[in-house]
């Protein structure tokens, strides 16, 4: 039976594509308590593979949260829709950040299921982003801009 696990040098390039951000709350690996994972964006249950095309790099929180899910409902329709895919997706497309940068808000219903299903407004994210903010280490760089440096 073939060794079907996410391989370490995949996981280097998950983690160097993102900038080392978790690709859905945007947290920094660099201020996190536990190691970030390469996350199957389509899960394995639903017959997601492990390329690179379907690994995103994400916090714990995010992971936990995300689990086998790839629909949640619109919290403003109700409307079941698909999760944000940060492979086909453009992050500024489907969310902003609030006016002093602690809070996720889905600008879409993409946007919105998302910061819902996978709680990106966590209390302890939060928190961070308000002393990461204070010293000028949050937000960090979506991955458009990162991608015109």
């Amino acid at each position: 039976m073939p060794d079907d696990r996410v391989t370490e040098a995949q996981r280097r390039q998950v983690a160097e594509r993102a900038h080392s951000c978790c690709e859905y709350c945007r947290s920094q690996a660099r201020y996190a308590t536990q190691r970030f994972s390469a996350e199957h964006i389509r899960p394995r249950a639903h017959d997601g593979q492990n390329t690179l095309d379907n690994l995103a790099l994400a916090c714990q929180g995010c992971n936990n949260h995300k689990y086998q899910k790839v629909v949640a409902p619109d919290p403003a329709s109700g409307q079941l829709v698909r999760l944000y895919h940060p492979r086909q997706d453009r992050w500024g497309a489907h969310f902003v950040w609030s006016d002093d940068c602690s809070l996720i808000i889905g600008i879409t219903p993409v946007g919105r299921a998302t910061v819902a299903a996978l709680q990106l407004n966590r209390a302890g994210v939060v928190n961070l982003r308000h002393v990461l903010y204070a010293i000028g280490e949050h937000p960090p760089p979506t991955p458009e801009d990162e991608a015109q440096l």
